[in-house]
């Protein structure tokens, strides 16, 4: 085989590793969409129910609120005085906007050395790892969707300090949450095809 050929071989076999879904879903509000559109994130929503007991519809609503379903999500870039780049707010990442030290835990704990944040099996996986640690440390239940989201914004260590209940707009972003996993729960109990 010619060396051209060979290079070329081998640059598109490098470049199907890369590639990446790191747009949204078409329709983030529907979560029968989302998983027709996307079905290996049934898998990944499986695994993690399986590994750590968080049903389907609250990874997706916690994804939803932190990522709306972006691979490569971050928070945007802050600005001094309009012009000059001073960073992004915080470390967040990915699908779950795990912060960077939070993340290490993670992939400590849980095992999961080649974990990435922008790939949906990881992130789901941390997501349950991260509110079983909740239940944990917190004595919050798993079902608990709005006191697990209080806990997944504000670390743990935070929420038993009642940081969040200054946070008036925190508080109605948890509520949100917990919505939208009810609304999550509806939609994929009536979706045809797709057994969660």
């Amino acid at each position: 085989m010619s060396r051209p050929l060979i290079a070329v071989l081998l640059l598109l076999a490098l470049g199907s590793c890369g590639s990446r879904e790191y747009r949204a879903p078409e329709q983030v509000e529907n979560a029968c969409a989302i998983v027709t559109e996307r079905p290996h994130y049934v898998t990944a929503f499986q695994r993690a129910e399986r590994r750590w007991g968080v049903e389907p519809h609250v990874l997706m609503a916690i994804i939803h609120q932190e990522s709306k379903f972006i691979a490569n999500n971050r928070p945007p870039r802050r600005f001094f005085l309009g012009i000059i780049p001073r960073g992004r707010a915080s470390s967040a990442y990915g699908y779950a906007q795990a912060l960077d030290g939070t993340w290490d835990d993670y992939k400590a704990d849980a095992g999961r050395r080649f974990a990435r944040r922008d790939n949906v099996d990881d992130a789901t996986d941390f997501i349950g790892w991260y509110m079983r640690r909740t239940n944990s440390v917190n004595g919050i239940a798993m079902n608990d969707v709005y006191n697990q989201y209080l806990a997944y914004h504000e670390g743990h260590a935070g929420y038993r300090r009642g940081t969040y209940r200054s946070k008036a707009w925190l508080l109605n972003v948890a509520a949100n949450v917990r919505s939208r996993a009810v609304t999550y729960e509806r939609q994929l109990a009536s979706c045809r095809g797709v057994r969660l």
